[in-house]
């Protein structure tokens, strides 16, 4: 069984092999130096290293440049001498051109299969790291992700979310009494950083199929590790997006993985690129959480490898668990340069050859100061080394091979379709229309009671009106003749009974034929 990952050569003539022990490959490690100065490559042959030993690799592509890992190095090519010679001057007798086995990925799902985490997997911490929400913020959103718990709405995509801060604002009166303040005006803040999140292109990042971490951790029928490349170079100008899901990933798979203890190897090694992008301007609460994995994720069997360009890029709680690491030249240009040249060199142990600081900034491109994890965890004496070649192609592969390559590849098909399943916009919306058809219904209700009322009410004033007229009327009449009898005599009785036939119907026929026949005489 493989027990070494071979490095390079270190020594006064560069003989002297530099192996990184497999059983520390989950003590962390980093990969610091200034640009041009062969990060990329020792990348490379550590992720060819871990791939050869059957541990799974996951890595970020920033430049592109990752890509030609699919492709066998070319014989032919410019560089071919100066890696011969190279693996010549190191001893690496095995060194062999070679393409190893890649998946690619990409979050926009352009340049490899698509990449995808719900809402609540993601959670409202990371979240608010997204989107660089206040405090206040971050209290409403982990009340409406506590509120989705408990009515048992799954927030899945965007389009979930933002449905559900529309109804937490709605009903923030009642949340404030239960959860504590909820604000209209942080509500209206967190869904307009949604929007610029959707704008950034955060809806390929957030649905279903969700990506499953076993796909990130296959191993090849000849006992291979896959290496996965997450194109990065169009992601990196959203650099918050960048370092949320690197980070997310790393929380899933510490929650997700076993405890393993101490392994023969790491299960899966992790290489973190441009690693300053996760803690630039990152909360306390952040940070801490970083910490936390770091410390606690290699019983899990997981390595993480931050590149940077500098040491003091990574906060120092961080640094120290750093077990292997790989310094490149770091040029001292300025005193603040200097004094972080100095801060670097501390970090090792001292070889008494040379000097540390000087030979941080003098080394060469492809030479880079070493130190490793030796028996018992003890930190091996810092060493001039002159980084072995790699295997595989330096610089991109061509959009043909990337194709195929995907085409070929063992997730093909399982994350290409999206598909939407019945979660918290579907159940808050069937809840809108049941509670507007209700109130529909109430009202034609209301309405029906008020029109049965009006009509019951017409009809006690008309029943009220005919038995004034009826009882009233004939009341009036009796007591009227009697008193026309008494006081006026026949002759007024017979002018009553003239002006009562006028006021009928008869009498009106009777005037109107008069008033025609003046009116035609005229």
């Amino acid at each position: 069984m493989q027990k070494t990952l071979f490095v390079g050569g270190g020594g006064p003539d560069y003989s002297e092999p530099q192996d990184l022990l497999l059983k520390y490959g989950n003590r962390h490690g980093l990969i610091a130096g200034a640009t041009g100065t062969g990060k990329t490559v020792t990348l490379q042959i550590l992720a060819e290293g871990f791939s050869d030993a059957g541990v799974p690799v996951i890595l970020s592509d920033i430049k592109g440049d990752v890509s030609g890992m699919a492709v066998a190095g070319d014989p032919a090519g410019k560089l071919h001498t100066p890696f011969t010679e190279r693996a010549e001057k190191i001893g690496f007798v095995d060194f062999r051109y070679d393409s190893y086995p890649v998946i690619f990925w990409d979050l926009f799902g352009e340049q490899g299969h698509p990449v995808r985490t719900t809402m609540s997997e993601m959670g409202p911490l990371l979240l608010s790291r997204l989107m660089g929400l206040s405090d206040a913020q971050e209290g409403v959103l982990n009340i409406a992700f506590r509120v989705a718990d408990e009515e048992g709405m799954p927030l899945l995509d965007m389009k979930d979310l933002q449905a559900l801060l529309t109804w937490v604002g709605q009903n923030a009166d009642d949340l404030s009494l239960r959860y504590g303040n909820v604000g209209a005006s942080s509500v209206g803040a967190i869904q307009r950083s949604l929007l610029v999140l959707e704008n950034q292109g955060g809806t390929h990042f957030f649905g279903e199929p969700a990506l499953a971490l076993e796909d990130l951790m296959r191993v090849t029928p000849d006992g291979r590790g896959y290496i996965n490349i997450l194109a990065a170079d169009k992601l990196i100008a959203s650099p918050r997006l960048y370092a949320t899901f690197l980070l997310w990933l790393l929380s899933e798979l510490f929650e997700t993985l076993p405890e393993v203890g101490d392994v023969d190897k790491p299960k899966l090694v992790f290489f973190f690129d441009e690693a300053h992008l996760l803690f630039d301007d990152a909360p306390k609460a952040l940070v801490d959480k970083v910490e936390q994995v770091a410390r606690l994720i290699r019983s899990k069997g997981v390595g993480i490898y931050f590149i940077t360009q500098n040491p003091d890029d990574v906060p120092e709680d961080i640094l120290g668990q750093l077990g292997n690491r790989f310094q490149h030249a770091l040029r001292a240009f300025t005193a603040r340069d200097q004094k972080a040249l100095r801060r670097a060199a501390e970090t090792y142990r001292p070889n008494p050859r040379f000097d540390t600081v000087e030979a941080i900034r003098d080394v060469g491109v492809g030479e880079a100061v070493t130190s490793m994890l030796q028996n018992k965890g003890v930190p091996g004496v810092v060493e001039r080394t002159l980084i072995r070649p790699p295997a595989t192609q330096l610089g991109p592969c061509d959009a043909a091979t990337r194709r195929r390559v995907i085409e070929t590849s063992p997730v093909m098909g399982r994350y290409e379709t999206v598909f939407d399943r019945h979660s918290a916009h579907e159940m808050l919306l069937a809840r809108a229309e049941a509670a507007a058809k209700e109130a529909e219904e109430a009202e034609a209700r209301e309405a029906a009671e008020e029109a049965r009322e009006a009509q019951a009410a017409e009809k006690e004033r008309e029943f009220k009106t005919a038995r004034r007229y009826s009882g009233g009327e004939s009341e009036s009449r009796t007591s009227r003749s009697r008193k026309s009898t008494s006081s006026g005599g026949f002759g007024k009785a017979l002018t009553d009974v003239v002006l009562k036939e006028l006021k009928g119907t008869t009498g009106r026929r009777l005037v109107r034929g008069i008033l025609g026949s003046l009116f035609k005489g005229r």
